[in-house]
């Protein structure tokens, strides 16, 4: 059985900083990618940031690009979202999710596995 948790969300200022961290577990779990993805009240599922398990490709959405950075601790099977300056806009569920096929993606649809989601509340 695969397992994919999230944690670190909660309440932060605008222009401050928090770590969010996922953790996979599963005996036969192999996870080509991770990734973060983000929801607010009333949006669609967003990306937000990937990262292949052996940390040789990276990408992030536009809207977080020199703010947030991913990174991933293969011994823990544990992924990071270190997010940086915060915005009111960054409000949001943030989810964590695992996509075991070959290649990376910023589709929702294209990941397997899912966490239950953290809360981001950045205030102004």
């Amino acid at each position: 059985q695969v397992q994919v948790a999230e944690s670190g969300g909660g309440l932060v200022q605008a222009g401050g900083s928090l770590r969010l961290s996922c953790a996979a577990s599963g005996r036969t779990f192999r996870p080509y990618a991770m990734g973060w993805f983000r929801q607010a009240p009333g949006k669609e599922r967003e990306f937000v940031a990937t990262i292949t398990w052996s940390g040789d490709r990276i990408y992030y959405a536009e809207s977080v690009k020199g703010r947030f950075t991913i990174s991933r601790d293969n011994a823990k099977n544990t992924v990071y979202l270190q997010m940086n300056s915060l915005k009111p806009e960054d409000t949001a569920v943030y989810y964590c999710a695992a996509r075991t096929l070959f290649g990376t993606s910023s589709r929702a649809r294209d990941y397997e596995y899912w966490g239950q989601g953290t809360q981001v509340t950045v205030s102004s």
